[in-house]
């Protein structure tokens, strides 16, 4: 994640701009689900770090099963 040097309290978006829901119902880019999604623009900072956290989780895993 990284942290936009003009705004330091904004937690950065982990859209890359490849917005593709998978079969997993992830999406394919970010790997954020829907509701992530759709909440991120209203979500607080730690709901906004929670994501992220998931998210390292979800890479993890995938690169396991890889």
């Amino acid at each position: 994640m990284k942290i936009d040097d003009k705004n330091p309290n904004e937690i950065p978006s982990p859209c890359i701009k490849l917005c593709q829901i998978g079969p997993d119902q992830l999406c394919l880019g970010c790997l954020r689900t829907l509701d992530e999604i759709a909440a991120w623009s209203r979500a607080s900072n730690e709901l906004k770090l929670e994501i992220h956290k998931q998210i390292s989780l979800r890479r993890e895993r995938l690169d396991k099963v890889k």
